[in-house]
């Protein structure tokens, strides 16, 4: 990687962290741990006649369920036909969230009182978060980027900070977990790192967002390419062969497509958004990929059930929308 890392993650905090509106808690740091299953607790997915949202840190479509997931500090919420559902217990506080064709990955720090180790490192659930069972780094490292392919057994994540053999930088696992390698960045030249993104079928395919545009990569980032011009991108994630991006133009968001093999862009119309208000969050539903969803700085979350012809607001200052 020609950039130190040292300034990388100086911009990353300064920068793409900031209007992520992420979490800060400490997290410990050492060696990988085994797979296990944390206890079960009693749990329930009920609708919330009241809700209020603080933190956004991922939202996603898994794909063992219909729903829209909303992963925040206090647990996950879920909208599902016009309503809002929320879980009664595991409120844990989940970062990198990302939903996976079995369900979803996420990091974090888990809720109070529930006997599992902090940070939960990276774990998994296939039950609608009734049950997590843990993939690796548990009780170890937290991440707040991070990447699962929908359908591969590839992971990506970002780590900011050393821990045993995991120091900073990028690293990949082909299986789900079981061992990880260090991508080498080659011709990587962004100043910053930020939100990366998995092909939903082919995990050997990553995308990142930086400062200076959007990066890719056809080998697990070892090596990269930028496939923008040097603008601002705040989000992103795979649609199909293409990548769905938000950027920061001359004081305006924007939400477009590109082709990474063609470089060919497309501008997605969407609500008016103020220019300190970035969208922080992506999402499209691999099962139907005109359903895409974001969520923005202020807490805010908007979906589209025709590829961004038009928009429902769902969620406004992180508060239930009326119905």
């Amino acid at each position: 990687m020609k950039v130190p890392l040292k300034v990388c993650f100086i911009a990353l905090i300064a920068v793409i962290l900031y209007i992520s509106g992420c979490s800060k808690n400490n997290s410990e740091s050492s060696g990988i741990s085994k797979k296990g299953k944390p206890e079960e607790m009693n749990y329930n997915i009920v609708e919330a006649k009241a809700l209020k949202v603080n933190e956004i840190q991922g939202i996603g479509f898994p794909g063992n369920d219909d729903s829209l997931y909303i992963a925040t500090n206090t647990g996950l919420k879920m909208y599902k036909d016009g309503k809002w559902y929320q879980s009664t217990t595991n409120l844990h506080n989940y970062t990198g969230f990302q939903a996976v064709e079995t369900g979803f990955v996420a990091s974090g720090h888990p809720q109070k009182g529930t006997g599992l180790k902090n940070p939960l490192g990276l774990v998994k659930s296939e039950n609608k978060g009734k049950t997590l069972e843990t993939i690796a780094f548990y009780g170890k490292l937290s991440f707040r980027f991070m990447a699962a392919s929908y359908a591969d057994k590839t992971i990506n994540v970002l780590n900011e900070e050393p821990a045993g053999d995991t120091g900073q930088g990028v690293y990949y696992s082909e299986d789900n977990g079981a061992s990880w390698k260090k991508s080498a960045f080659k011709g990587f030249s962004a100043d910053s790192l930020g939100m990366l993104a998995v092909s939903p079928n082919n995990g050997n395919i990553v995308a990142m967002s930086t400062r200076s545009g959007v990066y890719y990569s056809r080998d697990y980032g070892n090596t990269m390419k930028p496939i923008t011009s040097p603008i601002m991108v705040t989000a992103l994630v795979f649609s199909g062969d293409s990548i769905l991006y938000s950027s920061v133009e001359d004081k305006n968001i924007f939400l477009k497509t590109v082709n990474p093999l063609t470089a060919v862009q497309a501008n997605i119309t969407i609500p008016f958004l103020d220019y300190d208000n970035p969208i922080t969050y992506l999402a499209v539903n691999p099962k139907n990929i005109k359903q895409i969803a974001f969520a923005d700085y202020h807490n805010d979350v908007y979906i589209s059930n025709d590829r961004g012809k038009t928009w429902t607001v769902i969620l406004m200052g992180g508060k239930k929308v009326p119905e």
